[in-house]
């Protein structure tokens, strides 16, 4: 027969409490060495003989591969093991380290940085996250909260540029992390014991214990930033005639021509940066369109007392018809991607050495839409009318492909199309890249002739349009609506505001909603 039993078990008590571990959170994107770093702090705690355990959340909305490592140490306790945490908890971390300045933000709205026991070391350069890289306009974050908020949510700081402080000594930003670590003081280990850990890695050494030491030294302030006495002016352009871009003696021709305008400095300065801009994209010939554009622009300008505002619709039109000028075709994104200056470019971004290779793979997806705008306008019209032909080969062309820039193959191809801006003139695309120009320019005359603020509105519409393929698109659909709208504006006095408002709100609104409501709103009253 059973019967029930209570059983009870004997647990023993826990005993008293032993040292609370020192806790690290360290948040870096990818390419920032933050695994390196956990991998260092964890083993100058072994080689002290301390317990010390990692892990590690990554993260990759936002950050571009934001990850939190987290890191526990303790000394050991007559052989027993204690039991680590496995991530932060707020209130409760002792030493919290940033890889840039606005990972050190998120870590404070996280709470894990807090006046009673942080430390924070960060460093203060910005690593731009895709909201920021991707927005329409200027989608830079204000850093000043994050430098407020620092300041009385730490009990201690050591901030300073480590990126660039890496970058002079020849290593990476994870060096100069562990060095502020190091001087911080925060932890009880001595100098010696990092730099056994750093030379144990075999590579990069000198580099890396180079680093280390000048941001040991700005740590524990030995060494300050070097600054100027006397913080030297960017060069001013001035209106010489000469662009020492161009060999072709035209191009002087064209540059003194500026010059004859009589304008301001900040005019003939923009107008310069335009004419190179467009004379680089096509040839002086196209350099001479533009300032025939320009010229017009500026008698407008003139007829409309504009020197008594600084020629700014002339300032405006040398900046926004140079981009208008420049589009994005298939021959410009060849062109742009086989050029020395950006191999180099990339090459010194991610630090390519002299005894290593590099090699791009990028990710096209060109429509049929801008093939067809490379040919000759009459030959692109009679594809386009067949419509079954047309589709065949849409289906052909329209996929995504990975291309290795470098390779002989790609190359060679990218290489012959951006040489072929010599019949851009007589494509599809070009012409229905000047009708657009022409009656974008017919829209600012009659919008000036009313408000000329208005008509320096209308210009700076020319924002919305840039990128290539799809995004060229919904740009361009943008700014008509916007310029339809800003047209039903007419005789209102606040059709200034309202313009830039609309204009605003496009550049903001990926999706169109937001520019959807205020078209409706003004619509309501127009």
């Amino acid at each position: 027969m059973l019967r029930d039993e209570t059983v009870r078990l004997a647990i023993a008590p826990a005993g008293e409490a032993t040292e609370r571990p020192i806790s690290i959170a360290i948040v870096a994107m990818g390419g920032q060495g933050g695994g390196v770093l956990t991998g260092w702090v964890v083993r100058l705690a072994e080689d002290a003989g301390w317990v010390a355990q990692s892990t590690s959340v990554p993260g990759v909305a936002q950050r571009t591969g934001a990850t939190i490592y987290y890191v526990e140490m303790m000394p050991a306790q007559d052989g027993l093991k204690p039991i680590l945490a496995q991530m932060p908890t707020p209130g409760d971390v002792d030493i919290v380290i940033a890889s840039e300045f606005m990972e050190a933000g998120r870590s404070i709205l996280r709470g894990i940085v807090t006046p009673e026991r942080t430390t924070l070391i960060a460093s203060d350069h910005r690593a731009l996250a895709i909201s920021e890289k991707s927005a329409p306009g200027l989608g830079i974050a204000d850093s000043s909260a994050v430098n407020d908020a620092t300041g009385v949510t730490a009990r201690r700081l050591v901030v300073f540029d480590m990126d660039a402080l890496a970058t002079a000594n020849g290593s990476v930003i994870s060096a100069a992390m562990f060095g502020a670590l190091a001087g911080s003081g925060a932890l009880p280990f001595p100098r010696e014991a990092y730099h056994a850990v750093i030379s144990a890695e075999g590579k990069g050494v000198a580099a890396s214990l180079r680093t280390f030491d000048a941001a040991f030294d700005r740590a524990q302030g030995r060494e300050e930033p070097q600054v100027p006495a006397v913080a030297e002016k960017p060069a001013e352009m001035a209106p010489t005639g000469r662009m020492p871009r161009f060999a072709d003696a035209r191009m002087e021709g064209l540059a003194r021509r500026v010059e004859a305008m009589g304008l301001p400095q900040r005019v003939t300065e923009m107008a310069l940066h335009g004419l190179a801009k467009v004379v680089d994209f096509q040839d002086v010939a196209y350099g001479a369109e533009y300032l025939a554009r320009l010229q017009g622009l500026l008698e407008l300008d003139r007829s409309l007392k504009g020197a008594g505002r600084d020629h700014e619709l002339t300032f405006q039109a040398a900046k926004y018809l140079a981009n208008a000028m420049v589009y994005d075709d298939i021959v410009r994104v060849a062109d742009l991607k086989t050029r020395a200056q950006r191999r180099k470019r990339i090459a010194g971004e991610i630090g390519v050495g002299e005894d290593q290779i590099l090699q791009t793979t990028e990710y096209m997806h060109p429509r049929l839409e801008e093939l067809a705008g490379i040919l000759p306008a009459r030959l692109a019209r009679w594809l386009q009318s067949k419509a079954g032909f047309y589709g065949w080969l849409d289906r052909r062309i329209d996929k995504g492909r990975r291309v290795r820039t470098y390779s002989i193959g790609w190359f060679v191809v990218l290489y012959v199309v951006g040489g072929l801006r010599g019949w851009r003139r007589a494509s599809l695309r070009h012409q229905t890249e000047t009708a657009h120009i022409a009656d974008w320019l017919v829209r600012v005359s009659e919008a000036a002739h009313k408000d000329y603020e208005l008509g320096v509105e209308v210009l700076k519409c020319r924002r919305l349009i840039k990128g290539y393929s799809d995004t060229h698109d919904r740009g361009k659909s943008k700014f008509t609506r916007v310029l339809d709208t800003i047209g039903k504006l007419n005789g209102r006095e606040d059709a200034v505001q309202w313009a830039r408002r609309l204009r605003e709100t496009a550049i903001r609104d990926g999706e169109g909603r937001d520019l959807d409501g205020l078209i409706r709103t003004i619509g309501s009253f127009s």
